[in-house]
């Protein structure tokens, strides 16, 4: 299968949107995601194609050396085929570019197999955001990880 990552744009919306609310118990709405796309000066989002169809994104905030990831979903019919990886190496190579040194994510206590991907990748768990989730007020696990002398 071949995948291509590219920017988000606009036109990809309708597809991050399905991805997202398959995804996500408290999904981000489409006034959510044109906001990072065109206004904010720090979002960089990107998303897996596969021919044209989009198969999973990932967005994130580069201030000064940080890069916060914001989002990442991969659409349930592509998942465990690292499609994740490529899209977290893309916004970390993005992130680095912008002198980037360091990476940092919540993600739900609950959602073992994403806390076990970015393990994988190298992240570590630092500490806990309690009632981090609005929706649920589940905690949320706070993850870094370093990239200064990394070649991803």
């Amino acid at each position: 299968m071949y995948i291509e990552i590219v920017s988000m744009k606009e036109t990809h919306l309708d597809d991050v949107l399905r991805i997202e609310e398959d995804s996500f118990p408290d999904p981000w709405s489409l006034r959510s995601f044109c906001r990072e796309i065109k206004e904010n000066p720090y979002a960089h989002y990107f998303v897996a194609l596969n021919s044209s169809k989009v198969i999973g994104y990932i967005g994130g905030w580069v201030i000064i050396d940080e890069l916060h990831i914001t989002n990442l979903a991969v659409d349930p019919l592509y998942r465990r085929k690292g499609i994740a990886r490529k899209l977290l190496n893309r916004l970390v190579v993005r992130a680095k570019q912008e002198g980037s040194l360091r990476v940092t994510l919540e993600v739900r206590v609950s959602n073992s197999s994403a806390i076990a991907l970015y393990k994988k990748y190298g992240f570590i768990p630092v500490g806990c955001r309690p009632k981090y989730y609005t929706n649920d007020h589940e905690d949320a696990l706070i993850m870094w990880k370093e990239i200064i002398d990394e070649g991803e």
